[in-house]
């Protein structure tokens, strides 16, 4: 039988040659061997990269651990624990974590597929047992303390929130929202476990904007919490392109290629569309919004999802920053350049050199960051009727000015225009 299949292989891959090139097998032989041996170095070197990139990011189980743990000891409390630590109906599976201090897990709840995200400490060493990063109490759930009132714990969150995300006349509100949240119980008391994990969960931006914008259709829902880890919705896609290559790749993938992939694997264009207009509106929402303004820090293509449905969903907001936290930041802040006036990755503001401090007033503001990525995102495969419209339309959009004196007339006439040019294309149609 071996011989047989040897017979077979051979007359596949010789029986084509000439006679010409029969004589010069050996050295076709090497040729192949070569290839052969470069594609499994390759494919080897991938291996190891994603192993190696997998222990170092994906920390689910310490986390696990460490909120399980704490749970059981009656630090801390949440809607999400039993099914997490007790009944093991809360599970994770797949990891996507980009950093070894911030877990983000696909996950199942219920037989629902989740998004699971918990915040770790310092990477493990790998050499020391888990059990040694169980402390007794961690830093992050100290506060509130025993003893601590209703009335004093009420006044602690309405305190934080005016810090984080400014004077607003609708703090009350929010400080309500947030009580009702941690009273998982709903007996109309907050226990100091529940205090300490809703607390601790405030001071992660994400969190923080989703109870916020929780109203807010392109937000993704907050399903539960345990500790500092909470769970949300899934978001079906969770980037605009849905081709992402590993950073040990970019250098050796050319950026025509990864984005010509791209193009081919996007939606058809007037899904396209739709999902633009719903990112249109949610820079309408975190545009004086009913807790203040928000500003988008990190605009990135891996930050913007959609569903099933084609309706846009923020599926990172981690970046989004309230502008109370953003001045505040920049006040008095020492500078030689604008460099150093930046907030997150391009919330940047000028540098008064005479006096060497930051101005406060963010430079480029959310609607031309959107903008920019949608200059690719709905200008490739746009009807040729459109092209030229649009394509004006997002160039004024792009050179938008955050300055006072152009943000609230301007801002709005562009963003209005745009959408109405989308919806218009795709109005009674099956993608509206």
């Amino acid at each position: 039988m071996a011989r047989s299949v040897r017979r077979l292989l051979h007359l596949v891959l010789f029986w084509p040659l000439s006679k010409g090139l029969q004589s010069r097998l050996p050295t076709i032989k090497v040729k192949y061997l070569f290839l052969a041996w470069l594609g499994i170095l390759i494919v080897s070197w991938i291996i190891y990269m994603q192993y190696a990139s997998y222990a170092e990011l994906c920390r689910g189980h310490v986390c696990h651990m460490i909120i399980c743990d704490h749970y059981r000891r009656g630090v801390i409390s949440g809607s999400s624990c039993k099914a997490l630590c007790d009944q093991k109906t809360l599970s994770l599976h797949r990891c996507m974590s980009t950093s070894s201090t911030h877990q983000v897990y696909f996950g199942l709840w219920k037989e629902k597929s989740v998004v699971i995200k918990c915040s770790t400490e310092d990477p493990v060493d790998p050499n020391i047992g888990l059990d040694a990063v169980v402390r007794p109490e961690r830093s992050l759930f100290d506060k509130p303390t025993r003893g601590t009132s209703m009335d004093e714990f009420r006044e602690m969150l309405h305190s934080f929130l005016k810090a984080n995300l400014g004077e607003q006349s609708s703090l009350s509100m929010l400080v309500d929202r947030v009580i009702a949240l941690a009273d998982i119980n709903q007996d109309g008391k907050v226990s100091l476990a529940e205090a300490k994990s809703i607390w601790a969960l405030l001071h992660i931006n994400e969190f923080l904007l989703m109870v916020a914008l929780q109203e807010k259709e392109h937000t993704p829902k907050l399903l539960g919490f345990c500790g500092d880890l909470y769970v949300t919705e899934r978001v079906s896609h969770s980037s605009l392109y849905r081709l992402e290559v590993p950073v040990y790749l970019q250098a050796v993938v050319p950026d025509t290629l990864k984005s010509s992939l791209n193009h081919w694997l996007a939606p058809s264009w007037p899904r396209r569309a739709r999902i633009s207009i719903g990112l249109l509106e949610f820079v309408e929402e975190v545009f004086h919004g009913s807790y203040g303004s928000f500003l988008i820090c990190d605009a990135s293509l891996y930050h913007v999802g959609y569903n099933a449905n084609y309706d846009c969903k923020m599926a990172d907001l981690r970046s989004v920053a309230s502008e109370a936290a953003v001045r505040a930041f920049l006040k008095g802040r020492r500078c030689e350049s604008n460099a150093d006036c930046t907030y997150g990755r391009d919330c940047m503001a000028t540098c008064d050199r005479l006096v060497k401090q930051c101005n406060t007033e963010v430079v480029q503001p959310n609607l031309a960051k959107v903008c920019v990525l949608l200059l690719d995102f709905l200008l490739f495969g746009a009807p040729s009727e459109l092209q030229g419209d649009l394509e004006k339309q997002l160039q004024t959009c792009v050179t938008l000015s955050g300055l006072a004196s152009q943000m609230e007339v301007h801002h709005s006439l562009v963003l209005n225009n745009l959408k109405t040019l989308l919806w218009k294309k795709i109005s009674n149609t099956q993608y509206s």
